[in-house]
């Protein structure tokens, strides 16, 4: 979706925007008197909306990708959709009664050092429920090197600090993939940044319009929200309105790049020259082409069967439409197993469940990946890409086909000097920087020491996930989501800026995610301090409906007794 159409939009429509503007310069002066106290009621109140409205969410869902009745995949939209916006509403309520008793939202947490003189906030495992629900799952923010923890704690709470102090209107360009993401923006712009907010929904979304206006009713209604829809006409009124201060938008870097410099050749002169069409601050959560590194090992069967199914994860999870979906999997050319390896993961591509292409120009960019790869092979309208080239490895590694598209790249190596080469292909030429995943062994862990988180140092990555993946950080409400810091307009690569981050850190650098090699039981049989079944992310996952759907109530209630159906239904998956 371009900004810079031929036609604006109907008068009717700029009405509405210009209506919707004028309503929040007006809410912002309500949103300013609005203390702590009553902040946190209206976040109290988001979460109790979100609750009602999980059904009717997930069903309008489900209608806009066409997902099949009775299909697993549909435990994707509880998981992705109100389970995040509930356990985000909630952290968030934390943070802001921290900030209310005169403490900082970190004091709950721990700090502890990291690589780099860094300093990380352990923010995962946090409750009994994520210790039970999580088991064997970690992640940690780190913050840049030189940040000490007396300035994490002082410095956390941003824009609260003083919430009278607003910035503004902001408009938030919703996602048209990931239902979650609208909400959680929303609600980032208003606490962490102190801007009132209009919501202009993705024309594939707006089957949510009535769920979201109901789940955000509390603050629709005291002026501090307005949603919108339309088209991209509507989209550029809308952040060239004069009444508007900033932009956040999620996507991918040409459509931010046809927002802020235009389209053409003179949206292409305008980037060189550095002179943004739109002459205002623009934050935003980008995608882009994620690796995940397998570094080899000893494995055994199961355990090539299973990463093989967390590798399809990676890249078919919601279709592939993710920014931060798996797009290559890098694994070394002398790793023994590898052979073993990819004929698992073709098998895992071969059994995922089928699913429509929903997402606009799907279709064009896999007949795109085809072209730039004649040799590619068709798995079960999938496509899968071997023997790139690691001199000239192509496209596969510089274009996001946010498809159901995975190429493999082979590097020498055997496990430190692979790793060492890994990484530094990673850093160097893949396009963008939100989220990179590792595999590994636990003997291999416990073999390259402490060389495997000077690796995860050097990744410049928003999320490093080591047996995990990445999208375990997003759906982590304490935890960072962005893009690695220090890209610019004119070189925005996977965005500007972070989201989520419910404990309200000042200026994240990172967050790092660590789960289990292998699922419950087999795990506890080897010795690791994990109790987690398959995930139910899994698009492997034969249970993934009932236990989404018992994770969100659980969210919405948590209570001891809702625990034995949920891991019931987590171990039959």
């Amino acid at each position: 979706m371009t900004m810079t159409p031929t036609t604006g939009p109907a008068a009717g429509q700029m009405v509405e925007i210009d209506r919707a503007v004028a309503e929040l310069a007006r809410g912002e002066a309500a949103w300013a008197a609005c203390g702590l106290a009553k902040r946190r009621e209206l976040l109290e109140r988001v979460y109790a909306a979100t609750a009602e409205q999980a059904e009717a969410w997930v069903r309008a869902a489900v209608a806009y990708k066409r997902l099949p009745d009775g299909s697993p995949l549909i435990g994707e939209e509880w998981v992705s959709g109100p389970y995040p916006v509930l356990t985000g509403t909630g952290a968030l309520a934390a943070s802001v009664r921290a900030l209310e008793e005169g403490g900082s939202p970190v004091d709950a947490f721990s700090t502890v050092p990291a690589p780099g003189g860094r300093v990380a906030v352990r923010v995962l495992p946090h409750s009994v429920w994520d210790r039970l629900l999580l088991s064997g799952f970690s992640a940690e923010v780190w913050m840049p090197p030189g940040v000490t923890a007396e300035t994490v704690r002082s410095q956390a709470g941003l824009a609260l600090r003083q919430p009278a102090d607003t910035a503004g209107v902001g408009v938030v360009l919703g996602a048209g993939n990931v239902t979650s993401i609208p909400v959680l923006d929303v609600l980032y712009e208003l606490y962490a940044h102190n801007r009132v907010v209009v919501l202009k929904l993705n024309p594939v979304t707006d089957g949510l319009l009535n769920v979201f206006n109901r789940v955000l009713a509390p603050l629709i209604d005291i002026g501090a929200v307005r949603i919108v829809t339309g088209g991209a006409e509507v989209g550029n009124y809308l952040v060239h309105h004069p009444g508007v201060g900033h932009v956040h938008m999620t996507g991918s870097a040409l459509t931010h790049d046809a927002i802020v410099f235009g389209t053409g050749p003179e949206g292409a002169a305008r980037k060189k020259a550095g002179t943004p069409l739109l002459q205002k601050p623009v934050t935003s959560e980008l995608g882009g082409v994620s690796p995940t590194i397998v570094i080899p090992g000893e494995w055994s069967e199961a355990d090539l069967r299973f990463q093989a199914e967390h590798v399809a994860t990676h890249r078919l999870h919601n279709g592939g439409y993710n920014c931060v979906a798996a797009q290559v999997v890098v694994v070394s050319s002398d790793w023994t197993q590898k052979d073993r390896f990819l004929t698992h993961l073709r098998a895992a591509l071969a059994k995922a469940p089928a699913r429509p292409a929903y997402y606009p120009g799907s279709d064009a960019r896999v007949a795109q990946a085809l072209a730039s790869y004649p040799g590619a092979e068709r798995i079960a309208g999938r496509v899968l890409i071997e023997d790139l080239d690691p001199a000239e490895p192509g496209p596969a590694l510089t274009t996001e086909y946010f498809a159901p598209v995975l190429a493999v790249l082979e590097l020498p190596g055997s496990v430190g000097e692979f790793l060492d080469e890994a990484v530094r292909t990673a850093n160097e030429k893949f396009a963008g920087t939100l989220g990179v995943n590792l595999i590994a062994h636990p003997h291999t862990i416990a073999a390259l020491g402490p060389a495997l988180d000077e690796a995860i140092a050097e990744l410049r990555y928003g999320t490093v996930a080591l047996n995990a993946w990445t999208g375990v950080g997003y759906l982590t409400a304490t935890a960072s989501w962005g893009a690695f810091p220090g890209h610019t307009l004119d070189d925005v690569q996977s965005g500007i800026g972070v989201v989520h981050n419910a404990v309200l850190l000042d200026g994240p650098e990172r967050t790092v995610v660590r789960g289990p090699f292998r699922p419950a039981p087999r795990s506890v049989l080897h010795g690791e301090l994990s109790m987690s079944p398959k995930p139910p992310w899994f698009v492997t996952n034969r249970t993934a409906v009932t236990t989404g759907r018992l994770l969100t109530r659980f969210s919405a209630s948590p209570r001891w007794s809702a625990l034995p159906r949920i891991f019931a239904s987590a171990l039959r998956g």
